[in-house]
């Protein structure tokens, strides 16, 4: 009978010890209610969910909004920058058509408001994104998470890819969905490159090895895509006030 007692004990503090910790989960989600997320890049890749779940011009708030994401059918790359959505679109394997559309669709998009930055000049040392990646991850350690970020300067170089998945394509690899991506190669461009940054999203909005999600455009708004690589010149990187 006192062991009954004491397994019935034990089996309690398990079922208290789990709520806690469902309740603390939740909570946490709750604190990073700032950035909203529709659709998972794990389901586009893998399940084929290309159709558009988010229409742009139903984000209401547009003051301060930043977002990216690819086009619903993977046919192209959407960035909104303070307030004013893009979307860019393959022509050839050397050119590329950008728009300001609000009128447009994603499978999957991160997206937020921010209003007040925080300004610092990137280091120099800072070259890559994989530098930029640990930087900001250094830098960022009490901030709430996910969040926005920006950058402004120049590039010495940077690739950038366009979704442009040929219409009726069955998805459900990674390879099946960058069937048709196009790569563009930029040099010596001054930029605006919109991301966001987080840990603990990796397929839901950023790629599986890394905290990064970037889309970058030219300040002549000529060309726009998902950023790949890049090596940074002068930078200035914005952070949301906390």
């Amino acid at each position: 009978m006192k062991i009954k007692k004491i397994s019935f004990g034990l089996f309690l503090i398990v079922l208290v010890s789990c709520n806690q910790n469902t309740k603390s989960t939740n909570l946490e989600l709750e604190r990073y209610s700032d950035i909203k997320i529709t659709g998972t890049m794990k389901n586009v890749m893998w399940k084929g969910d290309l159709e558009g779940i988010v229409n742009l011009d139903s984000i209401t708030n547009k003051k301060g909004l930043y977002g990216i994401g690819p086009e619903s059918y993977l046919t192209g790359e959407i960035l909104i920058n303070d307030g004013q959505a893009y979307v860019s679109k393959v022509l050839t394997d050397s050119t590329m058509k950008v728009e300001k559309n609000f009128e447009v669709s994603a499978p999957f998009f991160v997206y937020g408001n921010v209003t007040e930055w925080n300004k610092i000049d990137l280091p120099p040392s800072i070259k890559s994104t994989q530098d930029l990646e640990k930087f900001i991850d250094e830098k960022t350690i009490e901030y709430k998470r996910p969040f926005a970020f920006k950058l402004k300067g120049d590039v010495s170089k940077a690739v950038i890819h366009i979704q442009n998945l040929p219409k009726g394509t069955h998805v459900s690899s990674p390879e099946d969905a960058h069937k048709g991506q196009t790569n563009y190669n930029l040099k010596n461009e001054e930029v605006v490159i919109i991301g966001f940054f987080s840990t603990e999203h990796k397929g839901v909005f950023t790629h599986h090895d890394s905290f990064l999600h970037l889309h970058l455009i030219t300040k002549d708004e000529r060309k726009m895509g998902h950023l790949d690589m890049a090596e940074f010149n002068e930078m200035e990187l914005y952070l949301p006030k906390k």
